[in-house]
């Protein structure tokens, strides 16, 4: 008996036996009819272990109102998971963090269209210090990269941050 509690110790401890990491829930994600930026959120989601369910429809309004979502952090696209709405291009780690944590809360949003958020990258690089950086290449030269905040929306429609990039 001694001699298995011994050899399972030293299985966990080499990582010879790993717990499996918990499933994670289906995220549906409503979308403008063709909208490309949103398609790559939802590969983004995809990547991160995330099983995407895609549905287009042209009354993103209609989506919005019924998650309950406050107009002033609306973005393009919409999500739910697990009984929280996901509004605009959030990390799916955030959101991993969201369903580990349960807050209180309506879910996460990223108002707008913020550059260098999930689905609005360029192919070229970035800072990754999440700084301002310009394409000198065009004329005039436009933002790459942006600020933004990715926001917790408490009832009542309230937010705080809940991260920076």
């Amino acid at each position: 008996m001694l001699k298995r509690s011994v050899l399972l110790t030293l299985l966990l401890l080499t990582g010879g036996v790993r717990a499996a990491s918990p499933a994670l829930p289906t995220i549906e994600v409503y979308m403008p009819t063709v909208c490309l930026a949103c398609i790559d959120w939802a590969e983004h989601l995809r990547q991160n272990g995330f099983t995407v369910k895609v549905t287009q429809t042209d009354d993103m309004e209609a989506v919005k109102r019924r998650l309950k979502v406050p107009k002033d952090v609306e973005a393009v696209p919409s999500a739910t998971v697990a009984g929280y709405f996901i509004e605009g291009h959030v990390h799916a780690d955030q959101i991993k963090e969201l369903l580990s944590e349960k807050p209180q809360a309506l879910g996460l949003a990223v108002p707008g269209l913020p550059l260098g958020a999930p689905g609005r990258e360029f192919s070229s690089p970035t800072c990754e210090t999440a700084c301002t950086v310009l394409d000198k290449d065009s004329a005039p030269p436009r933002v790459r990269r942006e600020l933004y905040e990715t926001l917790l929306v408490k009832p009542g429609g309230r937010t705080s941050v809940y991260a920076r990039h």
